[in-house]
Parts: structure tokens; C-alpha cells; sequence
């Protein structure tokens, strides 16, 4: 089919949504009955006497978990002793496995040997089975103080002390619907789970009125708290002898041609962020979590000839660094280019205080 306008694209997105209701409404009738199993304790949510904080959302991806996750290390790491727990997605090895020195990207999952790498000071830990999971972190010799679950929302067989949702500024769990229609995991309901609710990728600039607006949408219980988190980028960092030999800051990308590679959910904020400063910006975007073969570092290797500009450079993200061999365009400069969150104004004091009071809520002994 020959898609002549917008118009006709927005058209046959909706009506491919239309035909995608009735496998929607099957999806929504099954995990809503696995709910209320939970719910009602025909399914069992274990709990656990020490802080387990999970990180989540309801949507497929992109709302940032990986880096709230690394806001709470940061806070925490000089308090206590911290592990994080995720399923490892897309690793090649199977069960329980700790991060060491000899593991990579394939053993343990991009993101979580993107926090290893990090943090020296936190047991990162990989296991589909999150209960399992837990139960090998307190039998270490070394046990946490605290765990943090990676993307765990979904996982009710292990009930966390702290729930902290994500929902993505652009794109509200409010406005959207379930698998496969929508990109929900779960019913909007959900969210009452929650303990705390960050809308994430929030202009870094946000008016009073905006933030009363979104959590007027939200409705938050009695004891749910809503926060607004936006990103904050650093400055390039060098990956090979290419762009070592530049020592350029990113006042001196106007001067530059860039190709942003990313294989993560949501290119959109880093690719408007890098056009505020680069003189031309393309973007090649694989699927979350891919891992680049021979014929991908040719294809990034033309595409990068490609761009107008003489000079030219290559931008990754931290995760995809994880995982990308530079010498494969060695020839070519590549930067990462490290992220953070932060909250707006004295949000991120209370979100603190949050966290920190509910961990505090427990000692170890107990």
C-alpha cells in the first residue's frame, strides 16, 4: 500500500489499533484475572523483613528505568550496601549470576553491566526469577542492605516495600491502551500499586500549572505522591584513539557532522538534545537491546560517509557502548554521551526523603 500523506499513515495506524482491540480485550481479561488472584491471595506475593525497592512501569520500555535506577544508587550507595536485581534481558546465560570482572554485556544483560561497570561498590545481579533472586542476594556472605529491582513491576510473586512507576512526560499511561493495541502492560488500574509516581522525560523547564495539570490526570490516592524527573546529558565521552585525539566539548559539535547509533526504546530526547548543538544530526536506530554484527558496523560505516559534513563523528549511549566494538571504525571518532535524571525544583529533596525514610524503616538485624 502506497502511503501518500500523513494523513493516510495516522489512517492505517488507527485502523491497525481497530483490528487490534479484540487480542487487546483478550490480554486485558487475563492479566486482569491474574490480579485479582494476587489480589485476593489465591496467588501468593511474598514480603520480605528488609527494603526492596522496585522500579517499573506500565508501558513497554522507555520510560527510564536504568537511570532513576542509578539516581537511587547514588543516593544510597554511601549509606548502605546496595544490590540491584533485573531479569538481564537479552543475556545468553540463565538463573542467578552476580556481575565479576569477567562478565560483558551477553552474560549478564546491557544495563545491568552498564551499572557494574559504575558502580564497584554495588552487587549487581541477574535472575528471571526475581523471588529466587533475592532469596541467593541474602545468602551471600556479603549480603545488601537493600535491594532494588530493575523492572519489576509485573513481577507480583515478590511484594516490594517501595514501588516507584515511571510514565514517560509524552507518552502517559493514561493515554493508552493494553497489548497489543497499546503498549500497557497491565490495565491503567495498576498504578494504585504504586507507592510513588515519577512522570519522567519532562521538559527540564516545567510551570506549576503543568505539574497541577498531569497529576490532575493521574488522580493519585491518599498515599501516592507524584514527582516530575527530566534528563540531564554530560559531556562526551571518547571510546576511541579517533576521538581522543579531538578533546572537543559539545560547544564544539556545531563543527561537526553526527551519527546518533542507539538500540534503545526511545531515541527522540537525545537526538532533539544533540540538534540543539551539531551542525547535522542523522539517526540509526536498531531495536532495544540489539547487539551490532559485522554487517551493522558496515551499514553504520556508510551511513556515516553519508552525512554532508567533512567532519564527522559517531554518537552511542552508555548502554550501547556496553556492547559496541570501536574498533570496528576505528577510523571514525565515537562518543558516549552519559545521562542522568534529576527532579524539578524541591521535588527531588521529597522524592529523597521518601526513599530514604522507608529504608530507614528497617535495620538490618530485623
Amino acid at each position: 500500500m502506497y502511503i501518500r500523506s500523513l494523513e493516510d499513515c495516522r489512517v492505517l495506524q488507527l485502523l491497525i489499533k481497530i483490528l487490534l482491540l479484540p487480542f487487546s480485550l483478550l490480554y486485558y481479561i487475563g492479566v486482569s484475572l491474574r490480579n485479582i488472584a494476587f489480589n485476593l491471595g489465591i496467588l501468593t506475593s511474598k514480603t520480605y523483613h528488609f527494603p526492596i525497592i522496585c522500579i517499573g512501569n506500565l508501558s513497554v520500555g522507555g520510560t527510564g528505568k536504568t537511570p532513576h535506577t542509578e539516581y537511587l544508587i547514588r543516593l544510597l550507595q554511601n549509606e548502605m550496601k546496595i544490590a540491584t536485581l533485573s531479569r538481564g534481558y537479552g543475556r545468553k546465560s540463565k538463573g542467578f549470576k552476580v556481575a565479576k570482572e569477567s562478565d560483558d554485556a551477553k552474560t549478564i544483560g546491557d544495563e545491568p553491566y552498564q551499572i557494574f561497570k559504575k558502580f564497584k561498590k554495588v552487587i549487581v545481579a541477574v535472575d528471571e526469577q526475581r523471588r529466587r533472586g533475592i532469596e541467593k542476594l541474602m545468602q551471600l556472605k556479603s549480603s545488601p542492605d537493600v535491594i532494588i529491582l530493575d523492572d519489576a513491576f509485573q513481577h507480583r510473586k515478590v511484594k516490594a516495600g517501595l514501588n516507584v512507576l515511571l510514565t514517560d512526560y509524552s507518552k502517559l499511561f493514561l493515554n493508552d491502551l493494553v497489548l497489543p493495541a497499546g503498549r500497557l502492560r497491565e490495565p491503567i488500574r495498576a498504578a494504585r500499586r504504586a507507592d510513588l509516581i515519577v512522570v519522567t522525560k519532562s521538559p527540564n523547564v516545567l510551570s506549576p500549572l503543568e505539574i497541577r495539570r498531569i497529576e490532575g490526570m493521574i488522580k493519585p490516592t491518599a498515599y501516592q505522591k507524584v514527582f516530575f524527573s527530566y534528563i540531564e546529558y554530560d559531556q562526551l565521552n571518547p571510546l576511541n584513539a579517533s576521538a581522543e585525539s579531538l578533546d572537543i566539548e559539545f560547544q564544539d559539535v556545531n563543527k561537526y557532522g553526527v551519527l546518533l547509533v542507539t538500540a534503545i526504546a526511545n531515541p527522540k530526547p537525545l537526538m532533539l538534545h544533540l540538534k540543539r548543538y551539531a551542525k547535522e544530526v542523522e539517526c540509526f536506530n536498531f531495536k532495544d537491546h540489539h547487539y551490532f554484527s559485522e554487517n551493522d558496523y558496515s551499514s553504520i560505516g556508510k551511513k556515516s560517509e553519508s552525512l554532508l559534513s567533512s567532519k564527522k563523528l559517531i554518537v552511542i549511549t552508555e548502554k550501547d557502548a556496553t556492547k559496541f566494538d570501536q574498533e570496528k571504525l576505528s577510523h571514525i571518532p565515537i562518543f558516549s554521551i552519559p545521562m542522568k535524571v534529576n527532579f524539578h525544583e524541591q521535588q527531588g529533596k521529597s522524592f529523597e526523603n521518601e526513599v530514604r525514610n522507608y529504608v530507614r524503616s528497617y535495620t538490618k538485624s530485623s
